[in-house]
Formats: structure tokens, sequence, C-alpha cells
């Protein structure tokens, strides 16, 4: 966007710079996507050749596979009953569980996705876990691919969720 301003506008990026203040280098890294730019900094950029930046919130349904939503959904009950006293009582269960995992995943992200699990758990993380069990990022999905939560979930919980996914 700010490429096609600044050809639009005919700016080259040492104007950019004279009049934003911003360092012709940093104008470059934006440029070649090096560095991410914030809607406050484009902002700041565009209005020096006379436009604005408008961002448009909306919420979208991610395209997820049957899995991932079942997953997702799975996980975010887990979440909602996740506090620092049920972490310490699930503690064995997903030690367990992560001993298993390790003896049977091989290969990346997975196994770079349990030490994170890891990670997690042994901190007592219970914000970090809130994001990956109800996040939709790629990343998470790919957290949970991996999750050693299974077996918290009460059996009946667990199919009034997957009833309700159908």
């Amino acid at each position: 966007m700010l490429r096609e301003v600044m050809r639009e506008t005919r700016t080259t990026q040492s104007c950019l710079s004279r009049l934003s203040g911003v360092r012709q280098p940093s104008i470059s890294q934006f440029l070649s996507g090096k560095v991410d730019l914030s809607d406050e900094q484009l902002d700041r950029l565009l209005s020096c050749m006379g436009y604005r930046l408008e961002v448009v919130r909306r919420p979208v349904i991610p395209d997820l596979t049957r899995s991932e939503r079942r997953s997702w959904r799975l996980h975010r009950q887990l979440s909602n009953l996740l506090t620092k006293r049920s972490l310490e009582e699930w503690r064995p269960v997903i030690e367990r569980n992560l001993r298993r995992l390790r003896s049977s995943v091989t290969g990346q992200p997975h196994c770079r996705n349990l030490d994170r699990w890891d990670s997690l758990v042994e901190r007592s993380d219970v914000l970090g876990l809130h994001r990956v069990l109800t996040g939709l990022d790629r990343d998470s999905i790919e957290m949970r691919e991996v999750s050693p939560m299974s077996g918290l979930l009460p059996q009946s919980e667990r199919q009034a969720v997957l009833q309700g996914a159908s």
C-alpha cells in the first residue's frame, strides 16, 4: 500500500523521509517487507502524501477443516475449565501424555510444539495455555495437533462438545 501511494504521488523514499522524519533506510525496510509497519506508522507516512489509512474490522469465520474445528471446540471447552488449580490437578495426566507423544512423534513443527507445550505447563502459564487452546492462528492449530490434553474432559462434556460440532 505504501509503495502504491508513493508511486501515485511520485514521492521518493528520500522525500518521504524528509516529510515524515522517518529515516530513509527504515522506509526502504518497510517497502521490502523486512520490517513490519504498524497501522499507526503507515497512517503517519500516508498522511505526508495526503492520504489516510482506513482499517476495517469485521469478524471472519476462519476456514478450518472439520478436524481442526472439532479440535478447537474440544480445546475451547478445556480452556473454559482451565485455572491455576485445575492445571495443577491435570499436570500428571498432561506430563504422561507429553511423554507418550514424545515417544511417537517425529519431525517439525511437532517436536518443537511438544517443547512449547512442556514449557507452558512447566511455567504454569495459564494465559499462554488459554491462547493456544483457543487460538485460530496456524501456530495454535499446529500446537493442538500434538496436544497433551487428551483424557482431561469428562466423557459427558466431550460428547456434548462433539454433538454440538455436528
